[in-house]
């Protein structure tokens, strides 16, 4: 297919997802990789020029780990969560919004965009709870304030989304990008929740790659969880998205962020390119 006939082709999704929201949370090897995250801002920037409302959210643990390190402070992780005291979250805030988030506006700004930073304590706008006694700051969501959001998306310029949490007494906490991201997808009743990960999707039998799932749904993967045939850190993921259509997302897609044009290949294409899940009636797992 040449030129002219791809852009004929990816017309009606261009159309579709004009003036609509799209969410995607960003972060992993997809970051960290130079030439890969130069790929997806450019893709993000591409979509915001189609006059796409792009929200991008995003963690950070690798420059977490980085600056507790300086500081000398060991990681102690609790059921997959970092257990946090106060410094921690103080530090944690201090790499998501002083270092990632910084970096990730420069570069969409290098790229000829415009993008806004911003925190989840900024106008409120992720309110949280004490998750645990045990894991110290780490927040449980309780509200998304979408204001600030909607404000900067309408507008021509990306937000750009570090997930910290404060709660009513304003102490700052650690919050999971994941959970936040799709939290943030289901309160803007987005058109599509993007999670970009470091593989495709989902398998049935992974790394198999002919049991690649191109759309499934909860239920199904209630099936392939109780088969062990998802497990590890595609959990949190998936627990994330549930908790989202709980709570007003009906959508999602988990799509490899380390190969190129796949945000491009995903929006604006019949086939996808990456896992959708679709919201069903059973939510059990």
């Amino acid at each position: 297919m040449n030129v002219p006939e791809t852009l004929t082709a990816a017309l009606p999704f261009m159309l579709k997802y004009q003036g609509q929201t799209v969410v995607i949370k960003y972060g992993g090897n997809a970051m960290t990789d130079d030439a890969i995250k130069k790929s997806v801002l450019s893709d993000i920037l591409l979509l915001k020029t189609l006059g796409i409302n792009v929200v991008l959210v995003h963690g950070g643990g690798p420059a977490i780990n980085e600056l507790l390190d300086k500081y000398g402070k060991e990681s102690k992780f609790i059921n997959g969560l970092r257990y946090t005291d106060e410094e921690t979250a103080e530090l944690a805030l201090t790499a998501l919004s002083g270092m990632v988030n910084k970096s990730l506006v420069r570069d969409i700004q290098r790229l000829g965009g415009e993008a806004i930073g911003i925190s989840g304590i900024d106008g409120r706008m992720i309110e949280v709870e004490q998750l645990s006694e045990d894991l110290g700051f780490v927040g449980k969501i309780t509200r998304i304030n979408t204001e600030i959001i909607e404000r900067i998306a309408k507008t021509s310029t990306i937000p750009v989304i570090a997930t910290a949490g404060v709660d009513t007494a304003g102490e700052i906490y650690n919050v999971n990008a994941d959970t936040a991201a799709s939290r943030i997808a289901g309160e803007l009743q987005a058109e599509r929740f993007i999670l970009l990960s470091d593989v495709r999707g989902l398998y049935s039998n992974f790394p198999d790659e002919a049991s690649f799932l191109p759309e499934t749904t909860l239920a199904e993967i209630d099936h392939l969880i109780a088969a062990g045939k998802i497990s590890g850190g595609m959990m949190p993921k998936l627990e994330a998205i549930k908790y989202a259509m709980q709570n007003g997302l009906n959508e999602a897609v988990l799509l490899d962020g380390c190969l190129k044009n796949s945000l491009i290949f995903e929006l604006f294409t019949s086939e996808g390119f990456g896992t959708l899940i679709k919201k069903d009636d059973k939510l059990t797992f």
